[in-house]
C-alpha cells in the first residue's frame, strides 16, 4: 500500500477522496514518525456509503448469490490475507504499536481463520419447521440478513476486529460499511482492498475513514440497519443513544475490568506467567486482559514477589523490533491516560512495587512507552481496581476465602472476561459458574477462537461475537404461516 492509496475511500466499489477533501494523518507510536495521510469522510462521504450499501443490499448479484459462492468468496479473502501476512503485520505493528510476534502469529492467524469459518457457515444458515396449533398450517421459519451494517472498530486490534466483524456479516449475506478508528485505519484499508479483489461486488463492502463524526453519523443514519461496534463503554452508551431514531440494532463489545483468581493450590511459576501475559499483550491494551489479581493471602507475597521481578525484566522497545514484548503505547494521550491512573494509586496508598513512569532510554525516548507497573496493597474501592486503564497496571489484592473473593470479584461494573487458577477441577467449576463473566478462562491466556461466544455482563456490552453467536447477530428471524386447508 503507497502513501496515495490510503488517501481515498472505498465508496460502490470505486475509492474516492473525501467529498470536502479531509485529510487525516496516522503516527507510529514507537517513534512518533508520519506513517500515512488518509481520508477524513465527512456527512457527504457517509450518505453515499449508505446509499452503495442499499443499492448493493438490493442488487440479485448480492441478494440471490448462492450461499455456497458466498462461502467461496470469503475462502478467497482468507486466502488474500495469507498471501499478504507479512505485510499486513509489519503495517500494524507500525501503526497500532504492538509486537511483530503478536500481529503475526496471532492478529493476521485470527483474521484468515475467522473468514474461512465463516465461509463455512454460509450454507448452514437455516430456519426450522414450527409446531402451530393452528389447524391445516403450516409454519417454518427463515433467517434473513439484517441490511446494511456499521461496523465501527477500535484501535487495539483493528485488523483482527475488523475481520471476525465482517466474516459473519458477509456469510448471513448483509452490505457493511467499515469504519476504523482513525488512530490505526491503515490495516482497515489493507483488509477493504483484499475484499475488492477477491470480487466482493461493488457496494457490498464500503470502508470510511475518519475520526468520531463519521461513526456518530453512521450511528445515527436512518439507511443503517445495524451497528456492531467495539470501544469504550463511554462511546457505547452514545451509539446506543444515537441508535435510537430508527431504532437500529445494536451490538456491542465493551470495555473490560478481568479479575485473576489464584486460589491456595494454585502453581504459582504457572500463575505468574500466565498472568504476567494476560495482564500485558499488546501492552495491557485489551478490553480481556487480566487487571486485578485476587491472591490467596497465604500465596500472596510470593505471587507478588515473583510476578514484579517477571515484569521488571520484560522487553520494552519498538514492536517492529523481533524481541520486543511490551511495545508502545498507542498515543500520547494513552500514554497521559495511564501516567494518570498510576499517580492516582499512589495518591490513594496503593504500595508500587516496580514500575510506575515512562520508560527510559535511547530505544524508546521518542515513543509513547511505559513501564509495567505492579502494585500492592490494593483497596477494592481505589480508582485503579474500579476503572479500565488500559495499559501495562497490575493490581494485586488478597483474600480469605471463595465465598470472599466471588463478592469481590463481582464487585464490578463490567464483566467481560475472568480467569482462575487453580489445581482442583471441583474449584475451577465451582468459581467459573460464580463469576459473573461473559468467558471464564481457567489457568488459561485470555484467547479469542471463532467457534466460542466473545461478549460480556453488564457494562462490558450487548450480544456475543464468534460462532453461531454472531449469525444471531446478523440475521433476522422470520416467520412463515402457509394454509394447507383446501
Amino acid at each position: 500500500m503507497n502513501l496515495e492509496e490510503t488517501k481515498k475511500l472505498l465508496v460502490a466499489g470505486e475509492w474516492v477522496p473525501a467529498a470536502d477533501g479531509g485529510v487525516a494523518q496516522t503516527y507510529d507510536p514507537a517513534d512518533g514518525q508520519l506513517l500515512a495521510s488518509f481520508a477524513e469522510a465527512g456527512p457527504a462521504d457517509v450518505d453515499a456509503a449508505v446509499a452503495a450499501a442499499r443499492r448493493a443490499f438490493d442488487d440479485p448479484e448480492w441478494r440471490a448469490m448462492s450461499p455456497d459462492a458466498r462461502g467461496r468468496l470469503l475462502w478467497r479473502i482468507a486466502d488474500l490475507i495469507e498471501r499478504d501476512a507479512a505485510a499486513l503485520a509489519e503495517l500494524e505493528t507500525h501503526d497500532q504499536g504492538q509486537p511483530i510476534s503478536m500481529s503475526s502469529g496471532v492478529n493476521v492467524v485470527l483474521s484468515a481463520q475467522v473468514f474461512r469459518y465463516y465461509a463455512g457457515w454460509c450454507t448452514k444458515i437455516e430456519g426450522r419447521v414450527s409446531s402451530v396449533s393452528v389447524p391445516d398450517t403450516l409454519h417454518y421459519t427463515r433467517r434473513e440478513p439484517v441490511g446494511v451494517c456499521a461496523i465501527i472498530t477500535p484501535w487495539n486490534f483493528p485488523l483482527a476486529i475488523a475481520a471476525w466483524k465482517l466474516a459473519p456479516a458477509l456469510a448471513c449475506g448483509n452490505t457493511v460499511i467499515l469504519k476504523p478508528a482513525e488512530q490505526t485505519p491503515l490495516s482497515t484499508l489493507w483488509l477493504a482492498r483484499l475484499c475488492v479483489e477477491a470480487g466482493v461486488p461493488a457496494g457490498v463492502v464500503n470502508c470510511l475513514t475518519g475520526g468520531p463524526p463519521a461513526g456518530q453519523a453512521l450511528v445515527a443514519h436512518p439507511g443503517v440497519d445495524k451497528v456492531s461496534f467495539t470501544g469504550s463503554t463511554e462511546v457505547g452508551k452514545q451509539i446506543v443513544a444515537g441508535a435510537a431514531g430508527n431504532l437500529k440494532r445494536v451490538s456491542l463489545e465493551l470495555g473490560g475490568k478481568a479479575p485473576s483468581i489464584i486460589a491456595r493450590d494454585a502453581d504459582i511459576d504457572a500463575a505468574v506467567a500466565g498472568n504476567l501475559q494476560g495482564a500485558l499483550f499488546n501492552t495491557g491494551q485489551a478490553c480481556g486482559a487480566y487487571t486485578r489479581f485476587f491472591v490467596d493471602h497465604k500465596r500472596a507475597d510470593e505471587f507478588t514477589e515473583k510476578i514484579a521481578a517477571a515484569a521488571a525484566r520484560l522487553p520494552i522497545g519498538p514492536g517492529i523490533r523481533p524481541d520486543t514484548v511490551l511495545g508502545p503505547l498507542v498515543s500520547a494521550e494513552q500514554l497521559d491516560r495511564v501516567a494518570h491512573y498510576v499517580d492516582s494509586g499512589v495518591r490513594q496508598g496503593a504500595q508500587l512495587v516496580t514500575g510506575g513512569r515512562r520508560a527510559t532510554g535511547p530505544d524508546v525516548e521518542r515513543g509513547h512507552f511505559f513501564e509495567p507497573t505492579v502494585f500492592a496493597g490494593v483497596r477494592d474501592d481505589m480508582v485503579i481496581a474500579r476503572e479500565e486503564i488500559f495499559g501495562p497496571v497490575l493490581s494485586i489484592f488478597t483474600y480469605e476465602d471463595e465465598d470472599e473473593v466471588v463478592a469481590r470479584a463481582n464487585d464490578t461494573d463490567y464483566g467481560l472476561a475472568a480467569v482462575v487458577w487453580t489445581q482442583d477441577t471441583v474449584t475451577a467449576h465451582s468459581l467459573a459458574g460464580r463469576i459473573r463473566a461473559g468467558t471464564v478462562f481457567v489457568n488459561l491466556l485470555p484467547l479469542i477462537d471463532p467457534g466460542a461466544p466473545w461478549g460480556g455482563f453488564g457494562l462490558s456490552g450487548w450480544g456475543r461475537e464468534m460462532g453461531s453467536f454472531a449469525v444471531d447477530e446478523f440475521t433476522e428471524t422470520k416467520g412463515v404461516f402457509l394454509n394447507l386447508a383446501r
